[in-house]
Order: C-alpha cells, then sequence, then structure tokens
C-alpha cells in the first residue's frame, strides 16, 4: 500500500469571502502534513496537494462546508512520496487566467474516457489542445491541434484568428485535469460555437482509465510537480 496520496481538484462557485480562507488553508495543510499548491479566488478554488489519506480528506470536509463546495469531488492517486516541496495557499484573480467574461455554468459537453476516442476519430471534429507549447510538446492526442500559445490566456486569440476552419465544426477540448477546458469551452459557447466537447477528467483521467493498448494518446503527459511527466 502507498503511504501517500494525490489529490486534485477544482470547484467554480461564488467564493466571495475567499481570502479569509488563504490562512485557514495553510494551517489545515501544516496540521495534517499535506504539501502543494491551492489557488483561491472569487470564482472558486483550484489545487494540487499530497499528503497522508486521512488528512486530505479532512481537508475536503472542512471545504465542502462553505456554501458551493458540497460537491467538490477531488481525484485521487496514490505515490510513494510527496511530490512537493512547500504547502502554498495563494490568492488569485482567477483560478485559472483566462481574461475573458464568460458563463462558467454555459460550458461544453462532457465526454467521458471511454468515448473520447470515437469522438476525436470523426472527421468532423476538431481537436484543440487547451495547454501550452511546451506541455503539448511532451504528448498530445493523435490529430490534436496545437494553438501554440505560452498561456492559457492566449487562446481567444487563436479561436478568433481560426474561425473559418472552426466554422461549422464540432470542436473537442481537453487539458491536463479538465479545469482549463471549463473555461475554454464557456468561452467557445460564449462566441457562438454550439457543438462543443471537452474530456471530463482531462488528460490524466483518460490515461488512468482507458488501456494503453486502445489510447489514442501520444507521448507523455507533462505536469507540475517532482514528477514532471505522468
Amino acid at each position: 500500500m502507498q503511504p501517500f496520496t494525490i489529490a486534485r481538484f477544482y470547484c467554480f462557485a461564488d467564493f466571495p469571502d475567499f481570502t479569509d480562507w488563504q490562512g485557514r488553508l495553510k494551517g489545515l495543510m501544516q496540521a495534517v502534513c499535506a504539501k502543494g499548491t491551492i489557488l483561491l479566488a472569487s470564482e472558486g478554488i483550484n489545487g494540487t496537494i499530497a499528503g497522508p489519506r486521512a488528512g486530505l480528506e479532512e481537508i475536503f470536509a472542512t471545504l465542502r462546508t462553505h456554501a458551493g463546495f458540497e460537491n467538490l469531488a477531488p481525484v485521487f492517486t496514490s505515490s510513494d512520496f510527496i511530490p512537493f516541496e512547500k504547502i502554498k495557499v495563494r490568492l488569485k484573480k482567477e483560478i485559472v487566467m483566462l481574461r475573458q467574461p464568460i458563463d462558467i455554468k454555459n460550458v461544453g459537453t462532457y465526454v467521458e474516457p471511454q468515448d473520447w476516442n470515437a469522438l476525436i476519430s470523426d472527421p468532423d471534429v476538431v481537436t484543440i489542445d487547451t495547454r501550452n507549447r511546451f506541455e503539448y510538446y511532451y504528448g498530445h492526442f493523435k490529430n490534436a491541434v496545437d494553438p501554440d500559445t505560452q498561456r492559457f490566456s492566449e487562446l481567444p486569440a487563436f479561436i478568433e484568428a481560426n474561425r473559418d476552419m472552426l466554422a461549422g465544426k464540432k470542436i473537442a477540448m481537453y487539458c491536463t485535469g479538465g479545469i482549463r477546458c471549463e473555461k475554454s469551452t464557456a468561452y467557445l459557447r460564449g462566441q457562438g460555437f454550439d457543438e462543443v466537447y471537452h474530456l471530463k477528467g482531462g488528460i490524466l483521467g483518460y490515461l488512468e482509465q482507458v488501456p494503453p493498448e486502445q489510447s489514442l494518446w501520444e507521448g507523455d503527459c507533462f505536469v507540475f510537480d517532482d514528477r514532471g511527466v505522468a
């Protein structure tokens, strides 16, 4: 049995008192011997943390006491070490920076990992990697479009420059854990694109659930911790 657990999580919800939670979460992480990064903003929470499973469950139980986070559902994986050196709880304007007005409730259609291959193999589907060029270089889905961005906030400019290519197409989007697709698909729907889909649970969820012999993933998945790639 592995001694540590890694949890990745996000939740979009009204969080007007997010600044009050910075010190509270730092103290709680220290008390349960957890490390990693949590981002807080008025739009919600996003993080990846690691530590003893019981300690992580205590953190999430506390977060679920806040209105809007009742259904917070972290994804857990096992590890034989904690891939973070510090406790970081940071205050942000956005938990993932897009710098565009969007209706976060108007997201694209979620696609389960086991249904993803069929979707992106459809010739009428354009598959877009919402991550940056560095992450795309390490690995991507077969035939996925690389927007060649350095940061997520550059994605709208790519969409605007490629409207003709995307017109009349179904658009499938993916990212590492799912959070960037929440915003990117909501943005696309706000721009008038109707058939927009995204991979539920992101690349990491896909790699955990789809057998290697059936996978359309090519390369490695870069993660921003001491593991480097997953």
